[in-house]
């Protein structure tokens, strides 16, 4: 038996990776990856250092997140050095060209939310963030 309109749970995900997707394009564009902004941006927005709070800044395991910082430390975006007080942590940090790469992708992701956003309202976004918030509420299990 059909449903007589899509779950919403469905639209939603569908959405998402619809946006998702868009919002990759708009970064690769410009010349960088989501993957890559969501680095730069936990380096530039939160007191992380090491590659573990790097990870759990970003939400990827560190063998992922270490696959993304290769290839941002042969583009000359970060460096990575050992804690002399600790050699089995690697302390990460920005670049020039990795400050400079911040700011590229930090203009291309506020062009995209413009996009995004075109014909919706201010109260209309609010009512958005409350309705996603109790959606993903909901979901959350009882502790």
């Amino acid at each position: 038996m059909r449903p007589a309109q899509t779950p919403i749970g469905l639209q939603l995900t569908q959405a998402a990776r619809t946006i998702s997707r868009a919002f990759d394009d708009a970064l690769t564009e410009a010349g960088g990856s989501l993957p890559a902004w969501l680095v730069l941006l936990a380096m530039k927005t939160r007191n992380v250092a090491s590659q573990r709070e790097l990870a759990d800044a970003v939400g990827i395991r560190e063998a992922t997140l270490t696959h993304h910082l290769n290839a941002m430390e042969r583009a000359g975006l970060i460096s990575r050095h050992r804690d002399p007080a600790n050699r089995r942590v690697h302390v990460v940090s920005l670049t020039a060209a990795g400050d400079e790469m911040f700011m590229t992708l930090r203009a291309a992701a506020l062009r995209f939310d413009e996009r995004l956003r075109a014909g919706i309202g201010d109260e209309e976004i609010a009512g958005l963030r409350d309705l996603l918030g109790q959606l993903a509420a909901n979901v959350i299990p009882a502790r």
